[in-house]
């Protein structure tokens, strides 16, 4: 794939296009520049927009986002983004709380550019934060979206249940953890405890009715157990399908080509049925 240079442009100024891929900064509603990536795709035409949100050290450029791009381009036009802190975007990562707006930056551009129908799909923290951008932008706001999927989310804030997680509160928490994700992972990270504590991914899903809510987790997630993708379905009372996908590890990278096709159709056919 070639990549361009950025328009420097927010998302209330970009005019309709979707014949062709497109490379923007857009601007949040708390003035952070975020990366964003526009490309048509291959799905029919009155096809849906799917919105990409990475995982936790990921960006827009990594092997494993553009795996997913690529996948969900055969259902419709996709828009990436690299969450504020991550890749070519400012700021700092809040790892969840203050990436809501950047989620509904990249969705607000998305319906700019033509798109009636957006599929949130989000991996990891970016599954935590497609759940509560849902819960927080309803009605007939442009940053509102069609249908929701949240791969490998957590259901609750500070879990340190596994290694891999103790590991990743160190990154967050220390200064000297901090460092190692500057300069190892490419990710730099919000020195300050939340305040206040945003509203965990639990609390976010039974506010997200009546919009179609998928919920997909692997058996052999090493940071988050199953427990936390069958709190998530039951806190949707009925309202979410949950697909406990058997040996599946974490997230993108963990995500078969063949999951990625299944959530591609059911984005679409969850927004063609509304």
């Amino acid at each position: 794939m070639s990549w361009g240079p950025a328009d420097d442009e927010s998302g209330s100024s970009v005019q309709p296009i979707t014949e062709r891929p497109r490379r923007v900064v857009l601007r949040t509603r708390d003035g952070v520049a975020v990366d964003a990536f526009h490309e048509p795709g291959d799905g029919p035409p009155d096809g849906p927009v799917f919105v990409l949100a990475h995982g936790f050290t990921g960006d827009l450029e990594r092997p494993h986002v553009r795996r997913a791009a690529r996948a969900f381009a055969q259902r419709g036009a996709v828009v990436t983004f690299s969450f504020r802190g991550h890749g070519r975007s400012g700021g700092r990562s809040t790892v969840g709380d203050r990436e809501v707006l950047d989620l509904a930056a990249a969705v607000e551009w998305a319906r700019s550019l033509g798109h009636a129908r957006v599929v949130t799909v989000g991996f990891s923290m970016g599954g935590s934060v497609v759940l509560r951008h849902a819960a927080s932008h309803r009605g007939r706001t442009e940053a509102r979206t069609d249908a929701v999927v949240a791969v490998s989310a957590p259901a609750r804030w500070f879990y340190r249940g596994t290694a891999p997680m103790r590991r990743l509160h160190w990154v967050v928490t220390r200064r000297s953890g901090r460092m190692v994700g500057r300069i190892g992972l490419r990710t730099r990270i919000h020195p300050y405890d939340w305040d206040p504590v945003p509203l965990s991914p639990v609390e976010s899903v039974p506010l997200i009715a009546p919009t179609p809510l998928l919920v997909v987790h692997g058996d052999r997630d090493p940071y988050f157990p199953v427990d936390h993708p069958r709190m998530l379905a039951a806190a949707a009372d009925g309202g979410a399908e949950l697909w406990l996908e058997p040996g599946m590890g974490h997230a993108e990278h963990a995500a078969s080509d063949e999951l990625l096709r299944r959530i591609g159709e059911w984005g679409s056919a969850a927004v063609a049925a509304q």
